[in-house]
């Protein structure tokens, strides 16, 4: 049977209806919100050389690729709105790539129909009661952690106990990931290379029972791109359980602190959990206060 000029094929029109299907019209705003941002990062900005022949705007595919841990034919098929699938271990990695603040980074999960599974990226659970708690614990440093060591919540002493935490972006927020990645929060630990063997094997442990988890697949795929220090630490297969409760920390602002660290569960294990430091001498005390004074600018 010939087709008329009014008629279209089937096939024809079985395209047309995917390409207007919602899940197509996302993957290609996805696809140009990808370029756009692609074009508008400098090589200088992520550290590349620019070079002279450049004829790209901003970074080539093969540069986002290099940076993000993909293969360029992948992110090309990307950026070409082909229907692949596209992890959130792969989101969070372009994300920090194309350097997205949070309301471009929440666009970017959300084009992609997945959840984003860093700290800050939805609702803590934090409430306003556990907020006035963290204020009244001052000047002791307090913080909210999830199971996975996400930091949730704080009060101004924890806020500039370790690192300054208000300029951390809220999906970097997360013990383990400061502790292997972050230059002040590596300084604070006096005893860094005991620390940090530890602290892998508390995460493999603790792991166990989220090894389905995205979020948690997420974090360990960060800690294995951007350290290697923790790579060699988690080939050792080695497991524990909480660490000591006696902690030190060398702050560069008041000097040594010596604390008593307590964990306080607010709900189910795999929920969040508040976290104190209790200085075990008058002088830890004394530069808490010191600290304290420093972060309220009291």
């Amino acid at each position: 049977m010939t087709t008329t000029a009014q008629e279209t094929p089937p096939a024809r029109k079985a395209a047309r209806g995917r390409q207007g299907s919602p899940s197509a019209v996302r993957r290609h705003e996805l696809a140009a919100f990808l370029r756009h941002r692609r074009e508008h990062v400098t090589p200088e900005q992520v550290g590349l050389p620019r070079g002279v022949r450049r004829r790209t705007p901003g970074l080539r595919r093969e540069e986002v690729a290099q940076l993000s841990a993909v293969g360029v034919t992948w992110y090309t098929w990307l950026e070409q709105a082909r229907n692949i699938q596209v992890s959130v271990q792969v989101l969070d990695s372009l994300a920090r790539a194309l350097l997205l603040d949070s309301s471009e980074r929440a666009h970017l999960f959300k084009l992609a129909g997945a959840i984003d599974p860093a700290p800050g990226a939805a609702s803590t659970g934090v409430t306003d009661a556990q907020r006035v708690l963290l204020k009244q614990l001052e000047p002791l440093p307090a913080c909210v952690q999830n199971s996975r060591y996400d930091i949730i919540a704080y009060n101004r002493t924890y806020a500039l106990m370790l690192c300054d935490m208000d300029a951390v972006p809220p999906q970097d927020r997360n013990c383990m990931l400061l502790a292997y990645t972050h230059p002040e929060w590596r300084t604070s630990l006096p005893h860094r290379e005991e620390v940090l063997r530890l602290m892998a094997a508390t995460l493999r442990a603790s792991m166990a029972e989220h090894l389905a988890d995205p979020a948690w697949k997420m974090l360990l795929h960060r800690l294995r791109t951007e350290s290697d220090e923790f790579v060699e630490y988690w080939e050792r297969h080695e497991v524990m359980g909480p660490l000591d409760k006696r902690k030190q920390f060398h702050n560069s602002r008041v000097g040594l602190l010596t604390l008593d660290h307590t964990d306080l569960w607010l709900g189910p294990r795999n929920g969040p959990r508040l976290v104190t430091y209790v200085p075990v001498d008058d002088e830890t005390r004394a530069r808490l206060e010191r600290l304290h004074a420093m972060a309220t600018g009291a």
